[in-house]
């Protein structure tokens, strides 16, 4: 048994202990474990806010559930060491999938977040009617696998490019979904899989994946410039998604970077992921006869230095510089992480391109971490946001319906 470790500096929200507040409770409770455990309930306690008494009750609910596992006890001093909880990585599973233009990537993990079974297949098309059997098909093979997976789903999370409903704004085009236009895509889907199942945009649920599986795990306040097939940007404010009005906070792809530039499948013209995107680097190799789809091809591409692939990284990159600083100087965020589908090569390359970063708000010489991170996500990236996305439901407190 090894000696009681400080307890940190709270990241989370905290508990009130008004009974009323239960539901807000128990999320702040598993919140705390996820992020801190094994704990004791007095550290519990102490970090969360609450009385010893609620602490007690959630976490011998919590046990009686299967959502935690007691894990021994942790020596802390004089008198009989507290009994460790700990999240029970068997106590649910979560799945999360992607649908893109072009594929699906779909995972299944457990209540840690750990992967335990992801796959991928490409799609000729994405409208409703060929997705929802579908999404069935691709649900029954990823549980067939584990034991019992069916059982502990707690729920689906689907993620999917935006923008979502937008009069003018064709929502037809290589970086968008065909058909889902006018549909109430959850209520569609949880009726047709009889699974909870959340709906949420691709690049704001690939933040949330950033936050809990990769390069945004300590940090709160953060974008992430999502490369998909086109180009979003999602925003996390104090540990939550920032998602507007109406879902479509980040739609930086539909920036206008060049008047009267290249035609958007959006109806402008001059469309910043018409500049910088996955599917404008493939359509420049198209235009030279070049096929490049998967990963290992884009390596060979970084290895010889193709010019093509040179020539889209100094473009993109004199894109993004302004738009990096511009968006240090509005959200002041600690940190800009950059990843998605864009191959751990070219992003590793495009980094660089982007040095000498203009002077912003985050031109501090003092930091705690530097002003653009790597995802490390990869092309799970946006699945593993949209297995979050029942994960948070259940296990996450949501500040704006906390109790005063």
């Amino acid at each position: 048994m090894s000696r009681q470790k400080p307890l940190p500096s709270p990241k989370f929200a905290i508990g009130n202990n008004p009974e009323r507040s239960r539901t807000h409770n128990r999320r702040v409770v598993l919140d705390v474990i996820r992020q801190n455990g094994p704990l004791g309930r007095t550290a519990i306690a102490r970090l969360a806010h609450l009385s010893s008494q609620a602490v007690s009750n959630i976490v011998s609910e919590l046990l009686d559930e299967g959502l935690l596992l007691e894990c021994g006890r942790l020596r802390s001093g004089r008198g009989q060491p507290p009994v460790q909880v700990m999240v029970n990585p068997e106590g649910g599973m979560t799945i999360g999938i992607e649908i893109a233009a072009d594929h699906m990537v779909t995972v299944l993990v457990d209540l840690t977040g750990r992967i335990r079974a992801n796959q991928s297949i490409a799609l000729r098309d994405a409208d409703p009617e060929h997705i929802v059997p579908l999404l069935k098909t691709e649900i029954s093979r990823i549980c067939s696998g584990i034991p019992d997976a069916s059982e502990r789903l707690l729920g689906v999370g689907v993620v999917m490019p935006g923008p979502f409903e937008i009069d003018g704004m064709s929502s037809v085009g290589p970086t968008t979904l065909p058909g889902w236009s006018g549909q109430d895509a959850p209520a569609l889907l949880t009726a047709a899989l009889g699974i909870p199942t959340l709906v949420e945009n691709d690049a704001t649920a690939a933040a949330v994946g950033e936050r809990l599986h990769g390069a945004a795990k300590n940090l709160k306040n953060y974008c992430l410039i999502y490369f998909g097939a086109g180009l979003g940007l999602g925003i996390v404010s104090d540990g939550h998604p920032f998602r507007g009005a109406f879902g479509n906070a980040g739609e930086i792809g539909h920036f206008v970077i060049s008047p009267g530039g290249r035609a958007c499948a959006c109806g402008n013209r001059g469309c910043l992921e018409r500049y910088a995107s996955l599917h404008s680097l493939k359509e420049r190799l198209r235009a030279a006869g070049l096929t490049y789809d998967i990963p290992a091809d884009f390596e060979t591409l970084v290895k010889a230095r193709h010019p093509i692939l040179q020539d889209w990284i100094t473009e993109t990159a004199s894109h993004l510089i302004p738009i990096i600083g511009m968006l240090e100087n509005l959200l002041d965020p600690e940190s800009i992480v950059i990843g998605g589908a864009l191959p751990d090569a070219i992003l590793t390359d495009l980094i660089k391109a982007l040095v000498p970063l203009p002077r912003s708000v985050a031109s501090r010489r003092h930091r705690m971490v530097p002003r653009i991170l790597p995802g490390t996500g990869g092309l799970l990236t946006a699945a593993l946001g949209a297995a979050a996305l029942p994960l948070l439901e259940t296990m996450t407190p949501k500040l704006d319906t906390a109790p005063a």
